[in-house]
């Protein structure tokens, strides 16, 4: 209100050579933004002020007969309505019968337009965890506009593709999807609704309108930031009329919705905490399909992890495209602190940022709401990794001992053309501190094969760092270069595409093969293990994740409960086990139970 006040005076600081009917006027056209409270007295006080200097000789014919009419005017608005008549919010609240939630409509729309009217809606999700999240945002906007949820296309009036847009093979998996959804639109008996299809996220954002260009079978477009315009933009749509809003946000990080879980019986989830990236890579459309770094507040996001705690989850994975770069400005008494130090050896592409509740602030209250949670974060940027953060993970129990490094190419000379802002040497010199700070973490990460410029010796140095560092999982690609990217404008995707796979094919020998070494260390250990489910492979046995994300393999057989002596159970999905590991490979360990625990009670036994 003192904001909208402050604007209010200097707004009406422009109006000196208007006449003050004119500046009541044009001030009540600024109060068009929304309710403020007694401003008349304002108006009247400002447009006297600029109304005229007075003379010593006394008033004019002009300036009495002003004076009259300012007199009468004066009269009428005091005794006439008051704003607050013409405001929405002012007026009495009457009983209305329950609809769901929706959002004020634009002047061409009914509130009733932007309900779904339980229509059914398809999701599928291409791409990463943030692309789950997103999924996870955008049920949660549509449910609350009155959609329904189905998971049979055959009975779905929409069908909404979350894509990515990382790298162009999975760009023409959308296509490929549209046109087995094309046939499927055309097919729709007339009886029912129009089918209506929708693009969201990175390959919205990316391609914009060629995609409507291209595919007439698609109604509407957003992008990342526009998920709240879903109920507009499917409003939009029933009347025949294609809709797109691809617009980028400095600010939304739809911090005020809660994700909807798509599985009711999961035992994790997923949390975002910031959105966006500002590394500018040059191989990288992150900063161009998602925009630039924001987090949320620290207060909803410590909000979320409680609820997810009360309902039962066993593990939460914090989300970002660079999600240790965390800094929650949201607080203004911490806006002056210091910057946090970068890894040493490491550089930023954009200038140090000042101030903010940083991510090992946020890690640490994260890790405190539940001791039986566990936590983790993806995907993080190497330069982003102080002590402060290594030394957190140490301590808390509940943080798991595994951290994401993509190291992307293993020659400096690749790496600085990539603006990765570090070498091979301060990369290597960084596991080395991670290893000694934190004893037993298990390190993955990404791997680009082909990239611009990138010769035999180049793919050869990156074959020696595999070997060197022996990573648990890796992520590995051919190159795929993206319009808009720096490398797009400034450099030569030069390398055939035969020698890329050639060289992709190299690297996951080599990787298998060290990640096989690492994970045969766990070979007589016992690991705690999170249960997910039934293996796909046996119905005989279970599978979860130990502390550092490897899948472990284990019988389904009744074993003893720590917490209830000479108690025999079955491990249900959401259970803490222990299992001595007898066989690992390069991405699964295999075991046998010993028996169901706690997260704390499990310390005495790993």
């Amino acid at each position: 209100m003192l904001v909208m006040s402050v604007i209010l005076l200097q707004s009406l600081g422009c109006f000196s050579a208007m006449h003050p009917l004119q500046c009541v006027l044009q001030a009540q056209r600024c109060l068009r933004w929304g309710p403020l409270t007694s401003v008349s007295w304002l108006l009247l006080r400002t447009c006297r002020a600029h109304s005229g200097v007075r003379s010593s000789a006394g008033p004019s014919p002009e300036r009495r007969q002003e004076d009259g009419v300012w007199k009468d005017f004066s009269s009428r608005l005091a005794t006439g309505p008051t704003f607050q008549h013409f405001l929405r919010s002012a007026s009495v609240p009457q009983e209305k019968p329950s609809t769901p939630d929706v959002e004020d409509p634009p002047p061409y729309l009914t509130v009733d337009d932007l309900l779904g009217r339980q229509r059914k809606v398809y999701l599928e999700t291409y791409g990463c965890q943030m692309n789950v999240n997103d999924t996870e945002i955008a049920w949660s906007i549509l449910q609350k506009s009155g959609y329904l949820r189905t998971s049979n296309l055959q009975e779905a009036d929409v069908v909404l593709l979350v894509t990515c847009s990382i790298r162009e093979k999975a760009e023409q998996t959308i296509w490929n999807r549209l046109h087995q959804l094309k046939s499927l639109k055309s097919k729709r008996l007339r009886s029912r609704v129009p089918l209506r299809i929708g693009i969201l996220g990175c390959m919205a954002e990316r391609l914009k309108e060629e995609i409507l260009n291209r595919e007439k079978t698609v109604d509407i477009l957003a992008g990342p930031d526009a998920y709240r315009d879903l109920p507009r933009l499917l409003a939009v749509a029933e009347s025949g009329q294609q809709a797109a809003n691809v617009l980028l946000s400095m600010d939304e990080t739809y911090a005020d919705v809660l994700p909807v879980q798509m599985s009711p019986s999961a035992t994790s989830a997923f949390v975002s905490i910031m959105r966006g990236c500002d590394n500018m890579c040059s191989y990288c459309i992150v900063p161009f399909t998602r925009g630039r770094e924001r987090s949320r507040p620290v207060a909803s996001i410590l909000e979320e992890v409680r609820k997810l705690s009360e309902q039962g989850l066993k593990e939460v994975t914090l989300l970002g495209q660079n999600v240790n770069s965390f800094r929650d400005t949201s607080e203004v008494q911490f806006n002056n602190a210091v910057s946090t130090n970068l890894s040493r050896g490491f550089s930023t592409n954009y200038k140090a940022k000042q101030g903010g509740l940083r991510f090992a602030y946020l890690l640490d209250q994260v890790s405190r709401i539940d001791p039986e949670m566990r936590i983790r974060f993806t995907s993080p940027h190497p330069k982003d990794f102080p002590d402060e953060v290594l030394q957190l993970i140490h301590e808390r129990d509940n943080i798991c001992k595994q951290i994401h490094l993509p190291a992307q190419s293993g020659s400096s000379r690749v790496l600085e053309a990539m603006r990765r802002g570090y070498s091979r040497e301060a990369y290597v010199e960084l596991i080395h501190h991670i290893r000694e700070s934190i004893p037993g973490v298990s390190l993955s990460s990404d791997f680009i094969a082909g990239f611009c410029g990138e010769t035999e010796e180049d793919h050869l140095q990156t074959v020696s760092l595999l070997q060197e560092v022996q990573y648990n999982m890796g992520f590995l690609f051919a190159y795929s270069m993206r319009q808009k990217t720096r490398a797009y404008h400034r450099l030569k995707d030069d390398i055939p595409e035969e020698v890329k796979l050639r060289r992709l094919e190299e690297l996951i020998t080599v990787f298998r093969e060290e990640a096989t070494k690492a994970n045969k260390t766990f070979v007589g250990c016992t690991q705690l293990v999170l249960v997910e489910g039934l293996s796909k492979r046996s119905a005989t046995d279970l599978y979860g994740r130990n502390d550092g994300n490897l899948k472990v393999i284990f019988p389904d057989v009744a074993m003893e409960d720590v917490t209830n002596p000479g108690l025999r159970v079955q491990a249900q999905p959401g259970d803490y086990v222990l299992v001595k590991i007898t066989s690992a490979s390069s991405q699964t360990l295999k075991g046998h139970v010993l028996c169901r625990t706690t997260l704390k009670d499990s310390a005495a036994y790993c």
